[in-house]
């Protein structure tokens, strides 16, 4: 099979490939604005069909409680991409705008290997935990832990890194012996449907444990919210849309896990090799036009250094020019739509509205008169009470913010709705664990050092979102605890 070439892409429901009831909707690439092809549209009726299959398949076959059979389809699934990974690569690139250099890492080849985390994981995880004897109400009882499968889960993932955020529920829900209905984003069905090509094709998963189902209608994503036969919604995406799916879930009280917005700081200390961390700053809110929901779009700097800062950052991302995503050397690909650049050109608007200059970029690259480019930005001239400083943008854009010391770096960090992560620079190793504890986050780096890895949890406080995805914590998401009493 060469999935580049294949133009077109199909339901994946109770093991089979199908067409949508809605007919065919067209995947656009986002850096030249033409067609790639279609994807099988569902409507209403599809995702009855999804969700059915994955309730049998919980309910009436052995795959909840057959671990070894989880584990050996996992890592088919992870063989079959690795053996389709340029094929994989082409795709990504083309739908999702990602560049190249990042497919060898998070966009693709990076959640691919962490399949295995997910397997390993189930291989040696322990289900049943003996508390032993004791005599409670004076009745000799032997007490069990058993930790078993949620059941149902509903995924619904966002375009932005599209393998990363499906196999990080795909991978840990299947583990823990759940079933699967996946909607992704209507901007990258291909990322999701050819996860179903590979598990019909080269898996020997049972049908209806894995579903996914593509469509241009976000109503049909937000059936799995609502529907009593599914017992867990995982969701990643946008805090508005999280609170909407948090309410839908509340009529059949079903577990949410939620992994929202951010917009997450960059905290130089006075201490700190100012050039350095800027420009750091600034490459990484350019990587993939910005959009990224951990990216550090806030660069909290000294005061006394702020113009230093401004120049250091501007001179960064002045420098990165929005390209091709096929080119190795791209850092800062396309937006993903018309839809996403017209809203982060807004938001440039907006900080010109509210007193901000730009200190390089502010608007469309004038060499790009085809796809959806921003170029970098940085916004200097405002505080941390600005729109732009508080809301997600999901662009190439970088706002410097004054601070006057570590106590007052530490407010305007944690002075925001999202709680998601979070960077320290200091000269000094200390000094910075000090801010890093202080910080109202989910994940926080320290002098360039990375979390991002299979066995670190990864979520947000406040409104970032609930729970945690990833690692052990990530794992136990998808899993019920169950405590039996035996007299004895």
């Amino acid at each position: 099979m060469t999935i580049a070439a294949d133009r077109s892409s199909e339901l994946f429901i109770d093991g089979h490939l199908l067409p949508g009831n809605g007919g065919r909707f067209p995947t656009l690439n986002p850096a030249t604005e033409e067609v790639l092809g279609t994807a099988a549209d569902a409507d209403a009726a599809d995702m009855d069909r999804a969700i059915a299959a994955a309730r049998r398949a919980f309910d009436d076959t052995d795959w909840s409680r057959d671990t070894a059979l989880r584990v050996h389809c996992i890592r088919q699934l992870r063989q079959a991409m690795r053996d389709h990974i340029e094929d994989l690569r082409e795709i990504t690139m083309a739908e999702a705008g990602a560049p190249r250099m990042l497919t060898a890492a998070a966009q693709l080849e990076g959640p691919v290997a962490d399949l295995s985390f997910a397997a390993d994981t189930a291989e040696s995880y322990p289900w049943r935990v003996d508390l032993g004897e004791a005599a409670p109400m004076g009745i000799r009882t032997r007490r069990t832990v058993v930790r078993e499968a949620v059941g149902v889960v509903g995924a619904i993932t966002p375009w932005n890194f599209p393998h990363q955020i499906n196999l990080a529920k795909i991978g840990p829900a299947l583990a823990a012996g759940n079933t699967v209905v996946l909607k992704p984003a209507p901007d990258t069905p291909w990322c999701a449907a050819v996860l179903g090509e590979l598990a019909a094709e080269h898996t020997d998963l049972p049908p209806g444990v894995l579903n996914i189902v593509t469509s241009a209608d976000h109503a049909v994503g937000a059936l799995l919210t609502e529907d009593p036969r599914v017992d867990m919604v995982s969701f990643t995406g946008s805090t508005a849309t999280g609170r909407a799916v948090m309410a839908a879930a509340a009529a059949t009280v079903k577990k949410v896990f939620l992994e929202l917005g951010g917009k997450s700081a960059f905290l130089v200390l006075d201490d700190a090799d100012l050039a350095a961390a800027c420009a750091m700053a600034g490459f990484t809110a350019s990587m993939h036009a910005g959009q990224g929901c951990a990216i550090t779009t806030r660069l909290v700097v000294p005061r006394a250094r702020y113009d230093d800062a401004v120049a250091a950052a501007a001179a960064t991302m002045s420098g990165i020019r929005p390209g091709d995503p096929t080119n190795p050397g791209t850092i800062c690909g396309p937006l993903i739509s018309q839809r996403q650049r017209d809203r982060v050109q807004a938001y440039l608007d907006l900080a010109v509205a509210e007193g901000g200059r730009f200190a390089c970029g502010g608007r469309q690259p004038a060499e790009r008169d085809r796809g959806y480019f921003i170029e970098p930005t940085v916004i200097a001239g405002l505080d941390n009470t600005s729109q732009v400083a508080r809301e997600e943008i999901f662009g190439p854009v970088l706002t410097v913010i004054a601070h006057d010391g570590d106590d007052d770096a530490v407010r305007i960090a944690n002075d925001s709705p999202y709680g998601l992560s979070g960077t320290v620079f200091s000269a000094d190793p200390r000094r910075p664990q000090s801010v890093a504890d202080r910080l109202r986050v989910g994940t926080v780096n320290v002098n360039g050092g990375v979390w991002y890895s299979a066995d670190v949890p990864f979520g947000g406080y406040k409104q970032s979102g609930i729970g945690r995805e990833m690692g052990v914590p990530g794992f136990e998401e998808y899993l019920q605890i169950k405590a039996i009493a035996t007299a004895v």
